[in-house]
C-alpha cells in the first residue's frame, strides 16, 4: 500500500478558521479540509506547509504548534497527517487547488463534511481554539 505523509494547516485570523472545498473530480470531491498537502522528497514538514498554502491558496501564515499527528488507512492509501495550528499572515485565499474557501467560527466545523481521516483532529482543533478563546490577552487583569 503507498504511503503519504501530508502536512496540514489549521489557519487562525481573528478568532476564524480557514477551510477549503475539495474538487468536484477529486478523490472525496465536495468535502471540506483544512489547507495542505503531501510531501516531496527531501522537504520538511514545515516547508512543505509553507509550500503547499503558497499552491493551493497563495496565502502565508506562522506555524504557532505542531497538532497530533493522524494515520489512516484507506483502501488505496496509508495517509500520515501532520496538522499544524498557523496564525494568518497575508493574503486573501484564492480558489487554486479547491472549489470554495470560507473563514468559519470554530463551533462551525460539525456543519461541514471533512473526510474520514480528519475526525480526531476536528475535535482537537475545537478543543484548542476554544482554549485560546477563554485565555486572557496579555495585560489583561486576572
Amino acid at each position: 500500500m503507498r504511503r503519504v505523509d501530508a502536512a496540514i494547516a489549521v489557519v487562525v485570523r481573528g478568532g476564524r478558521i480557514l477551510i477549503c472545498q475539495r474538487k468536484s473530480q477529486d478523490t472525496f470531491g465536495g468535502y471540506w479540509e483544512f489547507p495542505g498537502g503531501k510531501c516531496e522528497a527531501g522537504e520538511t514538514l514545515e516547508q512543505c506547509l509553507q509550500r503547499e498554502l503558497r499552491e493551493e491558496v497563495d496565502i502565508t501564515a506562522r506555524i504557532l504548534n505542531r497538532l497530533s499527528v493522524i494515520s489512516h488507512n484507506y483502501p488505496h492509501v496509508q495517509l500520515t497527517l501532520h496538522p499544524f495550528l498557523c496564525e494568518h499572515l497575508a493574503g486573501d485565499p484564492k480558489l487554486i487547488e479547491c472549489q470554495a474557501a470560507l473563514w468559519i467560527d470554530p463551533g462551525e466545523l460539525p456543519k461541514y463534511q471533512f473526510p474520514p481521516a480528519n475526525e480526531s483532529l476536528l475535535r482537537e482543533v475545537a478543543q484548542r481554539l476554544s482554549q485560546l478563546s477563554r485565555a486572557p490577552a496579555p495585560g489583561d487583569a486576572p
